[in-house]
């Protein structure tokens, strides 16, 4: 009875975060660095062909915490024009009794808005499905055969995203629509909520500050306009075009000013971010988020580390730096 305990606590501060930051979907504090897992428009934006590896662990001390690991690829199909992109993205997601895993294939049309090729519009569509699977063995239960006690639940949905993305070689905006159409496949237990739209604004730029440092601010703003928002602010410091050295704060926003959810905008944390250009084609990344919340009496923050590998073409081609 006390694992069971134990997850159903797991279960109902998972519920808290989700709201606090009006999203069912999986949360990455290095997500500037990986752009298509929260807005398929960007598949193909650094053109070569890129591996994304990234895993989390959060709520680091708690026994059965929120586990998410992630690995994407993406990149231009005509290396010549690079008008179009295709990227794929695999997630697992766990916490406690939860499993859920997802597979989705992106689309982005890259529109050329300059002779020089330094600017493009992109639209993204992304379509996949998510399994959402709760294991009954993880509860421990004194009497196994109560009714009450949840048994395995699995189901199958299918999910649909859009999104575009405008950028340049020191700036970019993109907006997203994630959870656009979520239908059961198979299954639809009762236990699993069916994912509602989530929206996702996004904005950042790169400043010189010398020749050998530049300063990288960054917006993200998402929600779903029924529970308070997301708000992530970062700033990056660059050094040397290979040091990449930061800083987040993310809060919950109540946008409608409704009561209803007092206090869970009030679900902030503090991220140090710190990502290293081992090449031109590799890239190592760590970061360490702290709640500011009661929750950081029970926990011991979040871990998260990436890693990126560029498949760079044999024919040399000049290319203005991928900062994004």
């Amino acid at each position: 009875m006390k694992r069971l305990k134990k997850y159903s606590l797991l279960l109902i501060m998972g519920a808290a975060l989700q709201n606090s930051y009006a999203q069912q979907t999986v949360q990455f504090s290095q997500y500037m660095f990986n752009g298509l897992v929260v807005n398929p428009a960007y598949a193909g934006y650094k053109e070569d062909w890129t591996l994304n590896l990234s895993s989390r662990l959060q709520w680091a001390g708690i026994d059965g915490a929120p586990r998410t690991n992630t690995i994407s690829v993406d990149g231009v199909l005509n290396p010549d024009n690079k008008n179009v992109a295709f990227g794929f993205l695999a997630t697992n997601d766990r916490l406690g009794p939860e499993n859920n895993t997802s597979f989705y294939a992106n689309y982005a049309y890259r529109l050329r808005l300059d002779d020089e090729d330094t600017k493009r519009l992109s639209f993204g569509f992304g379509a996949g499905l998510v399994q959402y699977r709760i294991d009954a063995s993880k509860f421990n239960a004194n009497d196994p055969t109560d009714g009450g006690i949840i048994g395995n639940e699995n189901t199958l949905m299918a999910d649909f995203r859009l999104g575009v993305y405008y950028t340049t070689p020191l700036f970019y905006v993109g907006a997203s629509v994630l959870n656009l159409f979520s239908k059961p496949v198979s299954g639809g237990n009762t236990l699993v909520i069916n994912p509602v739209p989530h929206g996702y604004l996004t904005t950042g730029a790169v400043i010189a500050l010398s020749n050998t440092i530049d300063i990288k601010p960054s917006v993200m703003l998402k929600g779903d306009l029924k529970s308070p928002a997301g708000l992530d602010l970062t700033t990056y410091l660059l050094f040397d075009k290979k040091l990449w050295l930061g800083a987040s704060y993310n809060t919950g926003v109540n946008l409608k000013r409704s009561g209803q959810y007092k206090g869970l905008d009030k679900s902030n944390s503090v991220t140090g971010i710190a990502q290293f250009n081992i090449n031109d084609f590799l890239r190592f990344g760590y970061s360490y988020d702290f709640s500011t919340s009661a929750l950081s009496t029970y926990q011991s923050g979040t871990h998260e580390v990436s890693l990126s590998l560029s498949f760079r073409r044999k024919q040399p081609r000049v290319i203005s730096p991928r900062f994004f």
